[in-house]
């Protein structure tokens, strides 16, 4: 039998890892696809299968070794055509598919049900457009604005320490650092994420998907570093399919198609030194990038049609942010709309008209750049869903139960193209939904196939200065709904924690259904909120009430206590805050 050496694999941006458990050992006759050793880095850990089947001659690593790609791990003596046969397909298979489940979109929710499903033991595809996994949150979204914000943020903070005693000088900004600092965090994601793929032998094919059949989709391939497409397509066939083909911004017709007019994806950029920046939409997108471009120099204005920025918080949440903004702004233009745009060489001048009636329209303005955030819109007609019958309504979204079942049944779908909320914690457990259900399917797994989308809550957060988070009923819900709610509230400027880090503008509030006393919802403000929101969704899946937070010892001091004293302040019971006065 002939010798052969097996390698390391490519491990994606992984350039070494450390040999944590040896699988086999010389002598041992192993199959094709065999685990041969355990790799560890600071991302993930996988195991290292055989290329082909033989008898293993010799290893060449030991535990604690650091290997990279291309180093040789074992000698096998390869078998001839008796090797063993590869395993055999999934329960009721059909045969002429190039995999069990074909995952359309590479985002949190796609990423998530392709793992998901090949760790349950299915054979996936998954199809993403981009030359990276993650999508539009991982690339161009949630994870690149975090980068600047937290530089925002610092910035922001260290200009109050004169006052403390501790001085600094004025920042320099150096935008290529910068654009390189944002590229480095997510190059370091996504790059765990194909190491992952690569783990679960999970294969990724580039290109923009349509489908053609229940069971058959045509790729046209997509290169380079962005999504050029190549000329060329490819068709695949699968048992079923998980749609996780996202949105997209919304472009405003009347806007000029100009360099200084751009959607979120744009401003993540940091296309230029920016002096004044316009930001068509209140919603939490606008705001985040106008707190960061702010931070780097810009005045600010903001033009909102409705009556109240952030549309879905609490307005008791929204103006303390507000408060503590005002020094960012110029003008905050409520009831006002974008009628029309021109580029001129000195900038894009805007014309505004007011939505109130008698209210006179605000003044033209020209920006140096323009941030289009009014929302996004779902990709559900760009996939050939006319081609299969599949439902679209018509907002774009894909109606599916709460087994992200489609109308037409080998067809799942999952993320921002079902609908509302567009959030990428949603999408992933969507995704893992999704992928049981399918496994279950495929697999005669009765468990599997039960699962279901019964997320009581699903929190939502502005990664503002000070950041917004909520999640349950609202006070404004509450109230049009006809609920009954207690509140309990705790003011930050009562937190010995909130007070030492010099942020105490913000507050924690608790909403208790006054015939249960179960939680049903929740509201923070301030410095972190979006890390606390999630004990609140917890204690509302959990179906808590006041004396089951206030009673749960939180650590002192810290800002997670103030969920536990927002519990004690509703029962009555808080000796943090005065007496409640007996009516």
């Amino acid at each position: 039998m002939p010798l052969i050496q097996i390698p390391v694999p490519d491990l994606g941006d992984i350039s070494d890892a450390a040999v944590i458990e040896i699988l086999v050992k010389p002598g041992q006759t192993i199959a094709a696809e065999q685990s041969l050793i355990t790799l560890e880095s600071d991302k993930a850990s996988m195991e290292v299968p055989s290329p082909q089947a033989g008898v293993v001659s010799a290893i060449t690593v030991k535990l604690g070794d650091r290997v990279s790609q291309g180093q040789i791990i074992l000698s096998l003596e390869a078998a001839g055509e008796g090797a063993a046969a590869p395993a055999a397909p999934p329960v009721n298979a059909p045969t002429e598919t190039d995999c069990d489940v074909l995952v359309l979109g590479g985002g949190p929710g796609g990423y998530s049900a392709a793992f998901r499903a090949a760790d349950l033991g299915l054979k996936v595809i998954l199809v993403e457009r981009y030359a990276e996994l993650g999508g539009v949150c991982l690339n161009v979204g949630c994870i690149p604005s975090k980068a600047l914000l937290h530089v925002a943020a610092v910035m922001d903070e260290v200009k109050h320490f004169d006052a403390l005693g501790v001085s600094f000088g004025a920042p320099k900004v150096d935008l290529d650092k910068l654009r390189t600092h944002k590229s480095s965090v997510t190059g370091k994601l996504t790059g765990g994420l194909a190491f992952m793929a690569k783990a679960r032998k999970v294969q990724v094919v580039r290109g923009y998907g349509s489908l053609t059949g229940p069971h058959q989709i045509q790729v046209e391939l997509t290169s380079g570093t962005s999504q050029d497409k190549t000329g060329e397509t490819r068709s695949l066939r699968f048992k079923r399919a998980i749609i996780a083909a996202g949105s997209q911004a919304v472009h405003l017709p009347f806007l000029p198609d100009d360099p200084r007019v751009v959607d979120s994806t744009g401003a993540l950029g940091l296309p230029s030194v920016t002096q004044r920046m316009l930001v068509v939409g209140g919603g939490i997108i606008g705001l985040e990038m106008g707190t960061v471009y702010s931070t780097l120099g810009a005045r600010i204005d903001v033009v909102e049609m409705g009556d109240m920025l952030m549309l879905g918080a609490d307005r008791d949440l929204v103006q303390v942010w507000q408060k503590h903004n005002a020094h960012r702004f110029d003008r905050l233009m409520l009831g006002t709309r974008t009628v029309s745009a021109q580029a001129t060489p000195a900038g894009i001048v805007v014309n505004f008209d007011s939505t109130k009636a008698g209210e006179a329209a605000p003044a033209s303005q020209t920006y140096d750049l323009v941030l289009q955030a009014v929302g996004r819109t779902p990709n559900g007609r760009k996939i050939g869903a006319d081609q299969v019958g599949l439902n679209v309504n018509e907002r774009g979204f894909i109606p599916v139960d709460r087994q992200m079942r489609t109308n037409v049944p080998s067809l799942f779908a999952i993320g921002d193209i079902v609908g509302q909320p567009m959030l990428a914690h949603k999408a992933v457990h969507e995704g893992h939904v999704a992928a049981e259900v399918v496994a279950g399917e495929l697999l005669g797994d009765e468990s599997l196939a039960r699962a279901a989308f019964d997320a009581r809550v699903i929190p939502s957060v502005a990664y503002t200065d000070p950041e917004i988070a909520w999640v349950g009923l609202t006070e404004d819900q509450a109230k049009a709904q006809g609920v009954a709610v207690k509140k309990g509230l705790f003011p930050w400027a009562a937190s010995g924690r909130a007070l030492a880090n010099g942020r105490s503008e913000g507050f924690t509030k608790l909403l208790f259904d006054v015939e249960t006393h179960r939680i049903v919802g929740g509201g923070i403000v301030g410095p972190n909120a979006g890390d606390l929101i999630g004990e609140v969704a917890l204690a509302i899946e959990m179906g808590a009430d006041e004396v089951d937070i206030g009673k749960t010892i939180h650590p002192h001091p810290t800002l997670g206590e103030s969920i536990g004293l927002a519990a004690e302040a509703a029962h009555g019971s808080c000796t943090d805050l005065p007496p409640v006065r007996k009516r």
